[in-house]
């Protein structure tokens, strides 16, 4: 894992397999004809039955000259008739990396199919067959669905003379995004129609960032809500390297949660009894204890280090030797270390056997994703092909696209200070300039790689209208919909969201 590289953690099946187009090479790729593909479905959803149109298809995006420099592709879900705009929202639906296509969501959460992968994380699903089944807990009888895969995922491209800088980096990916919304909604007569964003993981930097760019370049489009899962607005408190001492915080509440769950610490506690204890443990003497650092005296230390034992389920003397400081990728070697296992990162409910039992972090991977990420590549493939009829003259790609990803907020030229990227103050203008928009954030309590602590730590601070926010947490991780009941508690408190 590379220093500040949240990108090559924030949610893709593996690291990345990234295809950037040389920006040096002058020739203008060709400009093929756009192409879309259309069928009609009914399905029941929240119980009742609903008739819906499937539109695949790809959208060119242009330059300030007009030129079309890339396709974007989405799959729309639309209820068919729509009947009244007006009441009818439409959801604009997307994952993270950056680099990854909205696979995750489309076929785990949101879609009208999902695939059905191990709820208890015991087992991987990585060979065929696999199990696709309609998704009763959809929500196609509240609102509209559009899922959408940036520029090298899915079936994206760049054409003519677009070119990866174009497209890689924050506020090139955030700009692309809000020209094809705006191009969708207009082209669908959708502008009186309530409208949301709901994006995962580095999804929901773009999802803060993509609601302040929204209200701009004189089109003002104004959003009702945002569905941000598993958030990742302030990288300070995501990004698990050492020295950065907001994320031994964030952390924190995480490892002791995930310790509990494998049975390490807390027993005799319910997991949210152990986690507010853990909460005030972290937020006070653990807090005061990492800006103390050196000056701690040998009793303050060795106190620190017997409530990390206790939260944590590690080793006393390595939590000494560690200098009260747990690096993610250590714990997650170090947890099951006597049954030679490492944990996931994704989601600590997940193991793997490696090889190597006495690497620092594990080699392997992340059981997490390698367990089911061929079960959703499988699915995609599939449902595209026997329920949607799309047939691309090229392979759909759930990750790729942002190598070299562009973090600068600034042009080229002006004075910028590299920092931990944090789109959370442009969430908190937003929610001040249009009062009516509300926010649900659902965490994962084994989320390893974007902390639920994080969000409350996050969403404490940098502007943002707390009462206007709903948090949500869910005995799982990262993709917390993997685990069955959260799919349907999740689905519920989506449910919900939309109908306050």
């Amino acid at each position: 894992m590379k220093k500040l590289s949240l990108f090559t953690l924030l949610f893709t099946s593996s690291l990345f397999v990234l295809s950037q187009t040389d920006d040096k090479e002058e020739t203008a790729k060709p400009i093929p004809k756009a192409r879309t593909f259309e069928t009609m479905h009914q399905g029941v959803f929240g119980g009742r039955t609903v008739n819906y149109k499937a539109t695949a298809k790809e959208t060119f995006l242009t330059n300030k000259a007009g030129d079309s420099i890339a396709t974007f592709w989405s799959v729309a879900y639309t209820k068919n008739p729509v009947g009244d705009v007006k009441t009818r929202p439409v959801t604009f639906i997307f994952n993270g990396g950056p680099g990854s296509a909205s696979v995750w969501l489309h076929m785990g959460l949101f879609g009208p199919k999902i695939i059905k992968v191990d709820s208890d994380a015991k087992k991987d699903d990585g060979a065929a067959p696999y199990n696709l089944v309609a998704n009763e807990h959809g929500l196609l009888d509240l609102t509209d669905l559009v899922f959408i895969d940036p520029v090298g995922t899915g079936y994206s491209q760049l054409v003519g003379k677009g070119k990866g800088k174009d497209f890689y980096g924050l506020n090139e990916d955030v700009a692309s995004f809000a020209q094809f919304i705006r191009k969708w909604v207009t082209d669908n007569g959708r502008w009186f129609s309530p409208k949301y964003l709901a994006g995962e993981s580095y999804g929901t930097t773009r999802a803060a960032y993509l609601g302040k760019a929204l209200e701009g370049s004189g089109q003002n489009m104004a959003l009702n809500g945002m569905i941000l899962i598993s958030q990742a607005l302030d990288y300070a408190g995501s990004t698990s390297i050492h020295y950065n001492i907001t994320s031994y915080i964030t952390y924190l509440p995480s490892m002791a949660a995930t310790a509990w769950y494998h049975k390490k610490a807390g027993q005799g506690k319910t997991l949210t009894d152990f986690v507010r204890e853990c909460r005030e443990f972290t937020y006070g003497d653990y807090t005061k204890a990492l800006y103390k650092g050196n000056l701690l005296n040998n009793a303050e230390r060795n106190d620190i280090a017997e409530k990390l034992n206790y939260f944590t389920g590690l080793d006393k003397d390595y939590i000494l030797k560690s200098d009260l400081r747990i690096l993610v990728e250590r714990f997650q070697k170090k947890l099951l270390e006597d049954h030679g296992l490492a944990i996931g990162r994704l989601d600590g409910r997940f193991m793997g056997d490696e090889s190597d039992d006495v690497a620092e972090r594990p080699h392997l991977g992340d059981p997490a994703s390698y367990q089911i990420g061929a079960a959703y590549t499988a699915g995609i493939n599939h449902y595209f092909a026997s329920d949607l009829k799309v047939d691309m003259d090229r392979p759909y790609i759930t990750s790729g696209g942002g190598d070299g990803w562009r973090w600068r907020t600034v042009p080229d030229g002006q004075y910028w200070e590299p920092m931990p990227v944090n789109t959370a103050p442009f969430l908190g203008e937003t929610m001040r300039r249009n009062p009516e928009m509300k926010v649900m954030v659902a965490n994962g309590y084994y989320d390893l790689i974007t902390p639920f602590f994080d969000a409350e730590y996050t969403f404490a601070r940098n502007g943002i209208v707390t009462e206007k926010v709903s948090m949500k947490y869910y005995e799982a991780g990262h993709m917390m919909y993997t685990h069955e009941p959260d799919l349907i508690q999740l689905s519920e408190d989506i449910r919900a969201f939309y109908n306050n």
